[in-house]
C-alpha cells in the first residue's frame, strides 16, 4: 500500500472521514474526488473530518503504512460503515473509450496474481460493456501466464477459469507449476504446463498492439522485463510491480 494524496471516505452516521490514501492499483485517480462528493450530501464543514495521512507517512516500511492506515480506519469506522478507496499508482489498465485497442499479456508469479487478476476482471468488464451497449473501449485479447509451485498454490483458479470460459474468444490462460507432486485434476489439466514460464512463450505474443504486465518475485519480474526490452518492446508497453 502506498500513501499519497487521494482519499478514503468513511461515512459514520452524520460524519465523513477523508484520509489521504492511495493503494497501488489499476484505475486512474484524482485528488479529492471522493471528498468532493461531500457537497452533494449537503454536509456542513463541521460534519466533515479530514485525516491527512500524507504528512505522517514518512517511513519506507510498507508494514508501517498498512498499520497506520488500519489504525485510522479502526478509529473512525463503526459497524456497517462504508469505506470507498480511490486507487492510483503506475500499475493499472484503465483505458478511455476512444483509446486504441490493445492486447494484454499478464505474467504472474505466486501471489503476484493479485493485481493482475484485478486487471483481468476489469478487462472482462470492458468487454461486457462493449458487447451489451455496443459502445465503450474495444479491448483486444488477454493472455494470462501464471506460475506457482503447485496447483494448490495457484490462487483464484476458479475465478480465472470462469472468465476464460465466459470469453473464450478474448481470454486465455496458461497455468504453470514447477514442483507438482500430486495428480492434476481433470478440470485444470487442459490449462496446466509443468515447468516455468518460458521466454519463447512470451515472445510469441509480442506485437505493437500488446501491453505486458508483470508481477511476481523480483528475479522473475527482472528477467521478463529485460527479455522484452531485448526483444525491442517499447518500455512504455512494459509495466511491472515490485512489492516483495
Amino acid at each position: 500500500m502506498s500513501i499519497y494524496g487521494n482519499t478514503v471516505r468513511v461515512p459514520t452516521g452524520s460524519t465523513m472521514a477523508c484520509a489521504a490514501v492511495v493503494v497501488s492499483g489499476f484505475l486512474r485517480s484524482s485528488v479529492g474526488a471522493i471528498c468532493t462528493q461531500a457537497a452533494s450530501l449537503r454536509l456542513t464543514p463541521s460534519a466533515l473530518r479530514h485525516l491527512t495521512l500524507a504528512s505522517i507517512m514518512k517511513s519506507k516500511k510498507k508494514t508501517d503504512h498498512l498499520e497506520r492506515t488500519a489504525n485510522v480506519v479502526r478509529r473512525e469506522c463503526t459497524l456497517d460503515s462504508e469505506v470507498a478507496v480511490r486507487v492510483g499508482g503506475e500499475f493499472f489498465f484503465d483505458p478511455e473509450p476512444s483509446d486504441v485497442s490493445r492486447n494484454l499479456v499478464l505474467i504472474a508469479g505466486g501471489v503476484g496474481i493479485n493485481p493482475l487478476l484485478s486487471i483481468l476482471r476489469h478487462s472482462a468488464d470492458l468487454h461486457r460493456e462493449r458487447a451489451n451497449k455496443g459502445s465503450g473501449y474495444e479491448i483486444g485479447t488477454i493472455k494470462l501466464f501464471y506460475s506457482a509451485k503447485n496447483t494448490s498454490e495457484l490462487l483464484f483458479k476458479k475465478n480465472i477459469l470462469d472468465l476464460v470460459n465466459e470469453f473464450p474468444e478474448k481470454i486465455a490462460c496458461s497455468l504453470h507449476v514447477t514442483k507438482q507432486t500430486t495428480q492434476i485434476s481433470a478440470e485444470l489439466k487442459p490449462y496446466i504446463t509443468e515447468g516455468r514460464i518460458t521466454e519463447k512463450e512470451i515472445r510469441d505474443h509480442i506485437s505493437k498492439e500488446t501491453l505486458f504486465y508483470i508481477c511476481g518475485p523480483p528475479p522473475m519480474t527482472d528477467f521478463f522485463s529485460k527479455q522484452l526490452e531485448n526483444s525491442h518492446v517499447p518500455k512504455e508497453h512494459i509495466c511491472f510491480e515490485k512489492w516483495w
